[in-house]
């Protein structure tokens, strides 16, 4: 991921062997061991639909939380088991985080993430693993695109690869009680068949989807070798967000909320990129085509948001779009999202500041 924004809080300097074993003790010790804003997600007035919507399965709603650009840092590590500890005493469906489990390569603050080891996968697979509720995670950047960076220089398919062993396994979620989920390698005749991180499931009369969509520019204009990566890649994800959309409407969905880790907004993209141009294209057709509510999570900047940015550009929003962007470091905190069947708006989503975590100032 490019570094955060200039308005976020953060230090500047490397981490010392020191700061690293430090991470290493406060991981393991982890392992061991607000007033609420709402915002509707708008409906747009009732037309011809392609299914007749359906209530959740017992006609009642659900809530879940989302989570992204954590743990980065020292502080992040010692405050991240408050968030677990928070998440688990709600009453939720899942835990959805959307990428970036470490600091950039290059590193800023106290920290010794800008590894892109074995050990530091197979440690935060262990801390997921400390979520009671099924936890769906996406790949960040941090994890794999931007490994070839000093001081790790590490292979980023080698570290995708890796990341697929260790947390895209099998057909279920993460997370101590799991959830199945459709991989996009389930048709092991698919050109996109090495997908596994692509998945889709649904809950209460919902469809969700995740996608490999990162940040740094989605690995585009970097090598003719990233450069090819990034166009296989996009074609996988391409396809799963048709196909998603598909099986929305054939199952008369009432919403449907897309996971991915970029911001394609990102006002630090390079001027004339094409990374996220065709991806952004096909979620607008496919979102006006749908005419219920939808929602793209993302992380990246690490700035809670929640507005409708798709379309202004041609002079209208798209109403029945909403983008959320949540919470990344240095605020260790996450999103509450509710699911009203009888609500025309479906989604509402509240900040939950978590109280321990809160810095003095």
């Amino acid at each position: 991921m490019i570094p955060p924004l200039s308005n976020r809080q953060h230090t500047t300097s490397r981490a010392s062997a020191g700061a690293a074993a430090s991470r290493r003790g406060l991981l393991r010790a982890a392992l061991a061991g607000g007033a609420a804003v709402a915002v509707a997600v708008g409906l747009l007035a009732p037309r011809r639909l392609p299914a007749a919507p359906r209530r959740g399965a017992d006609g009642e709603g659900f809530a879940f939380a989302l989570i992204g650009d954590l743990p980065y840092t020292l502080a992040d590590d010692a405050k991240f088991p408050n968030l677990i500890a928070e998440i688990n005493a709600a009453e939720l469906a899942f835990v959805v985080h959307d990428g970036d489990f470490k600091n950039d390569p290059r590193g800023t603050g106290a920290t010794r993430s800008q590894s892109c080891t074995d050990e530091l996968f197979g440690e935060v697979r262990e801390l997921f693993d400390q979520f009671d509720h099924p936890l769906v995670y996406v790949p960040g950047d941090n994890e794999w695109t931007d490994c070839w960076l000093p001081p790790s220089d590490a292979d980023p398919i080698e570290r995708l690869a890796m990341l697929r062993h260790l947390f895209f396994a099998t057909d279920q979620s993460l997370g101590r009680r799991t959830i199945p989920l459709a991989r996009q390698s389930d048709d092991a005749g698919s050109p996109h068949a090495a997908y596994r991180e692509n998945a889709r499931w649904s809950h209460g009369g919902v469809t969700f989807a995740t996608l490999n969509v990162t940040g740094s520019n989605n690995n585009k204009d970097r090598t003719p070798e990233m450069d090819a990566e990034w166009a296989d890649r996009t074609a996988a994800d391409l396809a799963w967000l048709r196909a998603t959309f598909a099986a929305a409407a054939a199952d008369g969905s009432l919403g449907l909320m897309v996971i991915w880790q970029a911001n394609p907004w990102d006002p630090r993209i390079p001027e004339g990129s094409t990374a996220f141009m065709e991806l952004l294209a096909t979620l607008e057709a496919e979102t006006i085509a749908f005419r219920r509510p939808v929602v793209l999570v993302h992380g990246d900047t690490h700035y809670f948001r929640v507005d409708k940015p798709l379309g202004p550009a041609r002079g209208r929003v798209v109403e029945n779009f909403t983008r959320v962007e949540t919470f990344g470091t240095p605020n260790v905190h996450w999103v509450h999202v509710t699911v009203d069947p009888a609500d025309p708006a479906l989604f509402t989503f509240r900040e939950r500041i978590v109280a321990a975590n809160v810095d003095p100032r």
